[in-house]
């Protein structure tokens, strides 16, 4: 696959072989069945890897059928307002949020405009941006819309937690808690000890449309998931 053809199109199931071994694109299988193809990241041991998905980069397609699973999972928690995260997370977010019927969503920034007030923000890390600093902002004047509501608190992924973590403490910081976290892809499960250490509540309240594994590197030099 040509890099720009990643995330474009969701194949019907079994289009194809999503257990075994993988060599250049893991496959997603949502829980309809349908499969979505995405790249494989080796990390830096050279022994482990990750599927990745930049759902900004994906197509209409793509984004839609995800925003409109991950709708359904969180409708009956009848939220009132959707908060993204950035930088991907938006994306995501403004998508669900339609989906749900809502008029606008909340989006949280990294980007200090200069109305906005340094108590309302904490300190940010990614997983792919580790050696930038960071923080995370809520605009004051979207406050009014957040409190006393029903939240949905949204990420494209969620893979080490520390985004996720950043959002809640932002938004409870300002007397907000989430009723539900939400993303397209919970990759691997590093992200539960992040969350169970914000507060014993956030790994229940948090839901994905699919799960993608730490894959590991085989003799032969395929990646395959770790044994159950």
């Amino acid at each position: 696959m040509a890099p720009h053809d990643f995330w474009q199109e969701i194949h019907p199931p079994g289009t194809f072989s999503a257990d075994g071994e993988f060599t250049s694109f893991y496959v997603a299988v949502l829980e309809d069945g349908r499969q979505l193809r995405l790249p494989i990241r080796v990390l830096a041991d050279g022994d482990h890897a990750l599927a990745s998905l930049i759902v900004n980069q994906a197509s209409f397609l793509v984004l839609d059928a995800l925003a409109e699973r991950l709708a359904e999972k969180i409708r009956p928690m009848r939220i009132d307002v959707v908060a993204g995260l950035p930088t991907l997370g938006l994306t995501l977010a403004a998508a669900v949020a339609q989906k749900l019927g809502h008029s606008r969503y909340v989006p949280l920034g990294t980007s200090r405009k200069f109305w906005y007030r340094d108590e309302l923000s904490v300190a940010l890390s990614s997983i792919t941006t580790p050696t930038q600093q960071k923080r995370l902002y809520i605009d004051p004047r979207m406050l009014p819309l957040l409190q006393g509501r029903r939240v949905a608190l949204i990420d494209d992924v969620i893979s080490s937690g520390a985004s996720i973590v950043a959002g809640l403490h932002l938004l409870t910081g300002c007397g907000i808690e989430p009723v539900v976290i939400g993303a397209a892809m919970l990759q691997s499960e590093r992200w539960r000890e992040s969350l169970a250490a914000a507060g014993p509540q956030w790994i229940a309240r948090t839901v994905g449309v699919f799960a993608t594994p730490i894959l590991e590197q085989n003799a032969r030099g395929r990646w395959q998931a770790p044994p159950a």
